[in-house]
């Protein structure tokens, strides 16, 4: 999946990846996409909460075996 812009939560833990998100998203304009990176697999419940509350679009969830863990990609689309 294609992103414009990538968010590296890697290392934290609920609720801060949620956080960082939310900050960041405000960077982007309508339409664009955040990736976000995370090895916290409670983002596979917490990131389509957040996008149903706030509005914003979850396009798309990876995941990927990493060198000491599991890699989360959340793909967020800017919708307001």
């Amino acid at each position: 999946m294609q992103a414009d812009v990538q968010l590296d939560t890697l290392g934290y833990f609920c609720p801060m990846p949620i956080i960082l998100t939310s900050k960041k998203i405000k960077e982007l304009a309508v339409g664009q996409v955040l990736e976000v990176l995370s090895d916290d697999e409670g983002i596979k419940k917490d990131m389509p909460a957040w996008c149903e509350t706030t509005g914003h679009e979850l396009v798309g969830m990876e995941e990927e075996e990493g060198s000491s863990s599991r890699i989360y990609k959340a793909y967020v689309k800017k919708t307001k």
